[in-house]
């Protein structure tokens, strides 16, 4: 068994350690007419830890029947004799007449009924549209503390049991759950005698479903649902146990054609996993639920994975590489979560990085890399992931990755990008500096040391010192228990160079107490040999304040080989000169992953004024001759941000655009807007990059192409003119640049969307009108037509047009009950508020912002509340000190061409 939390059990945010749960019988009854319902009974087997006469649960939203319990010592059922509610903790207390002795056995079974609400937590309601006419079906989303909504439980992560779930139901829907059905058929009196006693209203319009028993679980992973639902199946053949595993997908009738290639995805990495983790696959089947409504972007219940349409839909003939590789990404993370997190859970909240890093890292670099090696997913990570790490994590409002979770409000909040992808970037790190066979070889013994059982950080370290003889507890604490992460300064000297590590924030070096750890950094120093070959040193590390290394500084070098390491490098401007004359080279040594993140590193040093935004400037223009789409993609990221902060500084904002069209504009000149099934991902991806960056940058020959596009299919109504990897820049194009007509088509194509990649980029696109009108009619779609799964994607689409960018704040602030009311159970409000916020950059937008949360009760969102605020600081910081070097830098750059 692993180690216990380290939150103390007799927490008051825990439940009691006296009784603890074996198994769950649990029958479920799915009303789906209006009202929406569903009522069921629990009964939990027992073992009884110390003499109680009470059973502490948890239970949110649930209508309780009278507890009855048993006991093996007293061999007697009774009746509860009172039960106490705490609203605020989400538990029910029933106490007995007579005491449950330690070491006895006991079963308890309480009655419960609920609403299904679209609330996209607990169990719930999904809506779709047939025929005109609404009709319903309803799911489950237990992560993180929603069990106890659905059915009162043990709803913590470490009470793992087993469950034998039945579910009743309308004789024409079907029945989902994590195991096979094992029998099911119309109700019968004599058949289902049990049931009656359960709902009394049974007759021959039910149908009774059961599942096979599970293995032993936490209950955020229970998982069930009901409706109308269509498949599409495959099998996949197991590498270690020889078994043929049957798959299947599961929507509605009128998406069932889009879920084909998400079930091709399982199908090829399910036997992935079970060869890496040299553990067999423990369920006899895995299927996958696709929903209209979820909160999140997709959930990993053990063998019914279920998600939102944009994760696992698509039409093979209208889908762009973006749409792909969510579907590839996505699918893959889950799957992941079939052994780390599933069979192995994590013991507390706590450790939530310990599914969530490594399912990143597994499913997102390691697996897709075997299986679609054509999506580059090792280099597209530094964009995806390490970059938007350090980007989070370089705020003074940042966390550790292991952080502690006391609450239902704390655990909330870090689903975020430090539990994922800064997770994810340590532990690629380390698979680095240790070597990916060694690393993965210790994740096994790890598996296999705590089969379905709990674990902390340690046990991970342990396992993986086992396989590679290092200390990996040392080299690794600091990066998981610490918040931050370092900036390594290079100074050369006469024999090689000095390297320093202080704290990075994007307003600079921290001080003080905020620059105390030291973390074991791998530097992987790239030199070059006598054949001008690369050569990096994978047993340097920098794990005290300052080091020196030896190396011939004549010759070109860089640290952070790969840009595996989760650190920025900040080089003098002499050396940083020579770095830009060297990537220019179309031979250079700097690979494609270097190149990468020499131009991340450059952008943020500029923003934490340690290097002049000039000198990133330049570094990017060295580039002028890249061909890599990824090197290109973060180039466009970093010249959006910028124009992002300096969007109210219209003399900059007009050079800046132009430096934008010289980079970009040559690729629109010579990849057209064609795409063709020859073009590899990359051709396809830079054209798309492309095009959408010279559209951000007002280029008019751009601006003038798509919205002749959209006019032609306005005109005939033939899609063909909008490419699939197009689609977004041209309804933007459209209604950026065009009036009602244009307007009214994007918002026909909302309402009755092909595809969720169809929807999403109408959403987006209404939010770019500059018409007072139009912005107020998709204000007005916020509030009255937006599915509360997509209200995010309006936020976005406002929060970075000019003209509604501070429009949005004050929509929010008018309607902050209601949006607190309509997400008061869901991640929505810390979206919300880092989309509404983060993108303001005048000290009267932070004095505002600050004045509105003062008496707000921010509790479910402080952490992305803080991290906008320091957004906003550091944008102020930013203009201030950058402005006038950045427009020396264009003007001069103007001139010159």
């Amino acid at each position: 068994m692993s180690s216990v939390s380290s939150q103390s059990p007799d927490s008051k945010f825990r439940l009691p350690t006296n009784v603890r749960p074996q198994h769950y019988d649990l029958v479920v009854r799915t009303k789906l007419e209006e009202p929406t319902t569903f009522d069921g009974a629990v009964t939990v087997s027992l073992d009884v830890k110390e003499e109680t006469k009470t059973i502490v649960l948890n239970s949110s939203k649930l209508k309780l029947g009278q507890a009855t319990a048993w006991s093996s010592a007293l061999n007697v059922e009774q009746l509860s004799s009172d039960t106490s509610f705490d609203e605020k903790e989400k538990r029910v207390t029933f106490s007995f007449p007579n005491a449950f002795p330690a070491g006895s056995q006991a079963k308890i079974t309480i009655g419960f009924a609920g609403e299904l609400t679209g609330s996209m937590t607990g169990y719930y309601r999904s809506s779709f549209v047939e025929e005109d006419k609404t009709k319903y079906y309803s799911l489950t989303q237990f992560e993180a503390t929603d069990a106890r909504s659905a059915f009162p439980c043990f709803d913590e992560p470490g009470l793992k049991s087993t469950f034998s779930i039945t579910m009743v139901s309308k004789k024409d829907t079907v029945n989902l759950s994590n195991m096979p059905v094992t029998s099911e058929g119309v109700f019968s009196p004599n058949d289902h005698s049990d049931l009656k006693s359960i709902f009394s209203d049974l007759n021959e319009e039910w149908k009774v479903t059961k599942f096979d028993t599970t293995p032993v679980m936490s209950t955020y992973l229970v998982a069930y649902a009901n409706g109308p639902f269509e498949y599409l199946e495959s099998s996949a053949k197991m590498p270690l146990s020889g078994k043929t595993i049957p798959l299947r997908i599961y929507t509605t009738k009128d998406l069932i054609h889009q879920a084909q290639f998400a079930l091709d995805v399982k199908a090829k990495v399910l036997p992935m996993y079970e060869q890496v983790f040299e553990v067999e696959y423990p369920l006899p089947k895995l299927d996958t639920l696709v929903a209209n409504d979820f909160d999140a972007g997709a959930m990993e219940n053990w063998g019914l994975i279920t998600g939102r349409t944009s994760a696992f839909l698509l039409d093979p003939k209208k889908a762009d590489i973006a749409a792909k590789k969510r579907v590839v990404v996505v699918q893959s993370h889950e799957v992941a979560h079939m052994w780390f997190g599933n069979v192995v859970t994590m013991a507390w909240w706590d450790y939530l990085y310990l599914n969530e890093g490594f399912a990143t890292l597994m499913g997102e670099v390691i697996i897709e890399g075997t299986a679609f090696p054509e999506f580059k997913p090792n280099s597209e990570f530094i964009s995806e992931h390490l970059n938007r790490a350090l980007s989070l994590d370089a705020k003074l409002s940042s966390h550790p990755i292991e952080v502690p979770c006391p609450n239902a409000e704390s655990i909330g909040q870090i689903f975020d990008g430090l539990s994922y992808s800064k997770a994810a970037s340590v532990l690629r790190m380390l698979s680095h500096f240790v070597g990916e066979d060694k690393f993965l070889h210790g994740v096994s013994l790890y598996l296999k040391a705590h089969l379905y059982a709990n674990s902390v950080t340690n046990d991970l370290w342990a396992g993986i010192s086992q396989a590679t003889g290092i200390d990996i507890i040392k080299f690794m604490d600091n990066w998981v228990k610490k918040i931050g992460f370092p900036v390594v300064t290079v100074t050369e000297t006469t024999n090689g160079i000095k390297v320093r590590q202080d704290r990075f924030l994007e307003t600079g070096l921290a001080e003080g107490k905020d620059n105390e750890t030291i973390w074991s950094i791998p530097l992987a120093i790239l030199t070059v040999d006598a054949n001008g070959k690369p050569v990096i040193d994978r047993t340097a590390v920098l794990d005290t304040r300052e080091k020196t290394f030896e190396l011939d500084t004549t010759k070109p070098y860089k640290l952070n080989a790969g840009t595996n390491g989760v650190y920025r490098v900040l080089y003098e401007d002499s050396r940083l000169s020579k770095i830009a004359a060297e990537v220019a080279k179309p031979s250079s040594v700097f690979a494609v992953e270097d190149r990468m993140g020499l131009t991340f590193d450059a952008l943020a040093l500029s923003k934490a004024a340690l290097m002049k935004l000039s000198s990133a400037l330049n570094l990017i223009d060295a580039l002028r001759n890249e061909q890599e789409y990824l090197v290109w993609d973060g180039i466009s990221t970093n010249l959006s941000s910028l124009a992002a902060i300096w969007w109210e500084d219209g003399r900059i904002l007009d050079l800046l655009n132009a430096f934008r069209i010289s980079l970009f504009s040559p690729f629109v000149k010579k990849l057209g807007y064609e795409y063709s099934e020859s073009d590899t991902p990359d051709i396809s991806q830079l054209r798309t990059c492309a095009i959408e960056q010279c559209l951000s940058a007002k280029d008019q020959s751009v601006i003038d192409e798509l919205r002749g596009r959209f006019a032609q299919y306005m005109k005939t109504g033939d899609d063909s003119v909008i490419p699939a990897d197009l689609t977004r820049a041209i309804y933007r194009a459209a209604v950026a640049y065009g009036g009602r007509d244009e307007y009214n088509a994007v918002k026909a194509i909302f309402d009755k969307a092909p595809t969720p990649t169809a929807r999403i980029a109408a959403m987006l696109a209404m939010c770019q009108s500059k018409d007072q009108k139009l912005i107020d009619e998709t204000f007005n779609l916020i509030l009255t037509g937006s599915r509360d799964q997509d209200i995010m994607y309006f936020f976005r689409g406002m929060s970075v047009n000019d003209v509604t960018k501070r429009q949005i704040t004050k929509f929010f602030e008018k309607h902050y009950d209601e949006l607190c009311r309509r997400f008061e159970s869901t991640f929505m409000m810390r979206y919300l508020v880092e989309g509404t916020y983060g993108g303001l950059s005048t000290q009267k937008d932070l004095d505002e912002t600050n004045a509105f949360f003062k008496d707000k009760d921010t509790s479910r969102y402080h952490m992305g509340l803080a991290q906008s605020l320091d957004s906003i600081r550091a944008k102020i910081a930013y203009i201030e000190h950058s402005s006038s070097d950045l427009r020396q830098y264009l003007q001069v750059w103007k001139q010159g061409n």
